[in-house]
């Protein structure tokens, strides 16, 4: 049986002060594709126990879009580890502690979420 195999690029265009002004991402073997204004990439290092992480964003990325983009990636991380460890409990902990930040950054009201 062989392995398949998908790639991601990212392509980083940067001004003068190394400062990324457009970020375009590409999925091999798939129609998706497209410019984004942010990417978080944490990939785990299983022989250093530790994580790696790419933090990029525009420099016209507006504020209230990243605390959106935030607020987003706390809920999906809520659901990711729900299913890759099984732990509900948890799941719902993150989850709220999300909501509760979405409430502080004014993006809901209580009890909306």
């Amino acid at each position: 049986m062989s392995a398949i195999k998908s790639e991601i690029t990212f392509t980083v265009h940067m001004d003068e002060n190394q400062i990324p002004e457009a970020i375009q991402w590409n999925a091999e073997g798939t129609e998706d594709k497209g410019v984004c204004d942010a990417a978080f990439l944490t990939i785990w290092d299983k022989k250093e126990k530790n994580t790696l992480k790419i933090d990029l964003w525009t420099k016209d990325m507006m504020v209230e879009d990243m605390q959106m983009f935030f607020h987003q990636m706390l809920l999906s991380m809520s659901d990711t580890y729900k299913r890759a460890t099984g732990d509900e409990k948890l799941s719902v902990e993150i989850r709220e502690f999300a909501l509760a930040l979405g409430e502080k950054m004014g993006l809901i009201r209580k009890n909306e979420g």
